[in-house]
């Protein structure tokens, strides 16, 4: 029988042969991680591979995702969907074996990992839903919602600054289902870790409430084992140091940076498998060490017994069995939509004047209870975000049952951590802030996208419009910033009805995210003809037209779509044919049919101005080159906001100039 090391030594092969290969990718973590790797995979990874899906698996996440080779390794010998020939098609176009693991192309990859810190708070994510649907699902004598997650991490997850967002909740929360694992080897790309690299780790972690387990031989299987054991029993998370060795098995790059990044060569790699002992070939596992790893059986074995479990919780508590399987498997409820509808007309009869993040927390109330997956939050300003609904109950540590999260001032993190929830299934979290600290969250608000997760945010406070704070909380190039990610649906809402339809269109995405850019300041109602959602939910839309073909159209979102009604009114008295256009989310509205694009911006009427308080550049792509916009080219000020809506040109007598101007030209 193959020994634990020279299990290992397979992940170490196969890793360096890849690279190899490729002639790029780092082999020092996979190499270095190996022989922990070995431990957690066959021991207590509970995982079905032929069922990448169950509800039950234990989650694994390789936050210090330049180490893919390890992954793809793992997922090849344990006997997931993962063939030696697409090893030996690492980092190629199309493969199945991208650079650094990314959800959707490999069965088995939880997260896209790669952004370093990020993979680690999607692991309190994952731990963080797990402990939630526990509270929600589990009844005395029926745990269907018990599994860990895990969690392999290096110096630079935990130099990035989020590793701090994330942990110190973890342990807030007491996610003791969340095990990490530190990859300690004290090399990063330019070199050893301590000239910029000192912290005292396990410190850092205890005085966030995690128990740690120090100086574990992460190269010694035993140590290991009696970590994990230890760190299984806890009531905390737990993070287990390893001391490793980069590049394990190298004899000349071992423990340096040059095993970090870079193939070894063909004649260190020869070196290495005479030190190692590994005397097969390239992408050469034997049948015996297969046999050893392969986890399909004892994966459906432990699938089969949580079957049964779920059977027998079904019969008892079938409305619960049935609501599980309805959220796990991403279904919204039956009634939603038409109920959603419903509301909308409501809205559209009451036609009030408020602020549309009001607007956004009357959404909350209705919608609320109809959503019992929604799992909210707000990074410290839920009395500004206007995220906290009637059916709010927040989730701690003694209580995970609650449906809402206090983040703290935490903006990155909340969103990394919602990736986490949104990949672990069963619930759609949504999280706020103000539009301006979007900036904090912003790398992850990019792996919602890429990822296409059901993730929602919602940023107020959505312009120069906010006032007083100044210019250090007034956001300019920020919408620009997030309508140009692709995948992304951002939605800046005019009044009440469009901030329901808003809501109800993100709510319904299955395959991406939804930003809600709602306002500080009370906005009016509008007016429109019938089919109000219908051509909302198409993303722009014609608010007020003339009778025939317009000579001049005004393109608005958000606050301005008064100003713009405003000046139609004002034009149209002088006789001219104007039509206000209200684009409340500018990737729905360029994803229609060539028809409702032309009927909502005809080509031949080229006279367009588009208004927004918010960086002009974005809207040259609606106006053209013979257009006009009235947007924001500088920061802001500090000042009420009507003034600074005057300083800056959003006015209807400024309007009223430039269409003049344009009309003329």
């Amino acid at each position: 029988m193959p020994s634990r090391r020279e299990r290992a030594n397979a992940i170490r092969a196969l890793s360096m042969d890849a690279v190899q290969k490729a002639n790029s990718g780092h082999p020092g973590a996979p190499m270095g991680m190996a022989d922990i790797a070995e431990v957690l995979w066959r021991d207590h990874l509970k995982h079905s591979p032929t069922n990448p899906l169950w509800a039950d698996r234990d989650r694994f996440v390789l936050s210090n995702g330049h180490g893919s080779m390890l992954i793809y390794s793992l997922l090849h010998l344990t006997g997931y969907d993962l063939s030696i020939e697409d090893l030996k098609n690492f980092r190629q176009l199309h493969s199945k074996t991208p650079g650094h693991p990314e959800f959707g192309y490999t069965a088995g990859v939880e997260t896209t990992t790669g952004p370093l810190g990020q993979g680690l708070a999607n692991a309190v994510g994952f731990a963080l839903a797990e402990k939630v649907m526990a509270a929600q699902f589990n009844r005395d004598g029926h745990n269907i919602v018990d599994h860990h997650t895990y969690v392999f991490m290096g110096d630079g997850c935990l130099m990035e600054g989020i590793s701090h967002e994330v942990c110190s909740l973890a342990g807030t929360l007491g996610l003791n289902k969340l095990i990490g694992f530190y990859d300690d080897n004290g090399i990063s790309i330019d070199g050893e870790v301590h000239g910029w690299f000192t912290d005292d780790t396990p410190r850092r972690f205890e005085s966030y409430g995690w128990q740690v387990i120090r100086n574990v031989n992460g190269h010694d299987a035993e140590e290991i084992q009696i970590a994990l054991e230890t760190a299984r029993k806890s009531d905390r998370p737990t993070l287990i140091c390893c001391k490793t060795v980069i590049g394990f098995g190298s004899p000349n790059k071992q423990g340096k940076e040059e095993s970090h990044g870079a193939a070894l060569g063909d004649a260190e790699i020869a070196l290495t498998r005479e030190a190692l002992g590994w005397s097969h070939g390239p992408f050469e596992i034997p049948a015996d060490i297969y046999a050893e790893w392969d986890a399909k059986q004892k994966g459906a074995d432990a699938e089969n017994e949580w079957n049964k479990r779920f059977a027998a919780y079904e019969a008892e508590f079938p409305a619960l069995a049935s609501e599980f399987k309805r959220r796990m498997a991403g279904e919204l409820p039956a009634d939603f939509a038409e109920k959603a509808s419903e509301f909308i007309r409501e809205v559209a009869t009451k036609g009030e004047t408020i602020a549309s993040r009001k607007a956004s927390q009357n959404c909350l109330n209705a919608f609320g209870p109809l959503l019992p997956e929604l799992l909210g939050g707000s990074a410290d300003l839920a009395g500004s975000n206007l995220t906290l609904w009637k059916g709010c109950k927040p989730v701690v540590a003694e209580d995970a049952s609650g449906n809402y999260m206090y983040y703290g001032v935490r903006e990155f993190g909340m969103a990394a951590i919602m990736n986490g929830v949104a990949l672990h299934g069963g619930l759609i979290p949504y999280g706020a802030t103000f539009l301006m600290f979007m900036e904090y969250a912003r790398n992850a608000v990019r792996m919602s996208a890429l990822m296409k997760q059901r993730v929602l945010y919602v940023f107020t406070h959505d312009s120069i419009g906010l006032g007083e704070d100044g210019p250090t909380h007034q956001p300019i190039e920020q919408l620009t910033s997030l309508r140009t990610t692709p995948n992304l649906d951002t939605w800046r809402p005019a009044d009440t009805v469009e901030s329901a339809v808003a809501w109800k269109h993100a709510v319904e995405r299955k395959d991406g995210p939804s930003a809600l850019i709602f306002s500080r300041q009370n906005l009016p109602y509008h007016i429109r003809d019938n089919e109000t959602e219908s051509s909302i939910s198409k993303g722009g839309y014609i608010l007020k037209n003339c009778e025939g073909e317009p000579e001049l159209i005004l393109i608005s979102t958000g606050s301005e779509v008064g100003l713009a009604v405003q000046a139609y009114d004002k034009l149209t008295e002088q006789g001219r044919k104007v039509r206000v256009v209200s684009m409340p989310c500018t990737s729905v509205f360029d994803a229609q049919d060539a028809s409702w694009k032309q009927h909502v911006l005809p080509v031949e009427v080229g006279a367009r101005i588009a208004i927004e308080a918010a960086h002009a550049d974005y809207w040259y792509k609606y106006v053209g080159l013979d257009g006009r916009i009235i947007g924001m080219t500088t920061y802001g000020e500090s000042a009420p906001a009507g003034q600074l809506f005057e300083e800056f040109g959003f006015t209807v007598d400024n309007i009223l100039a430039v269409a003049e101007e344009l009309l003329e030209d």
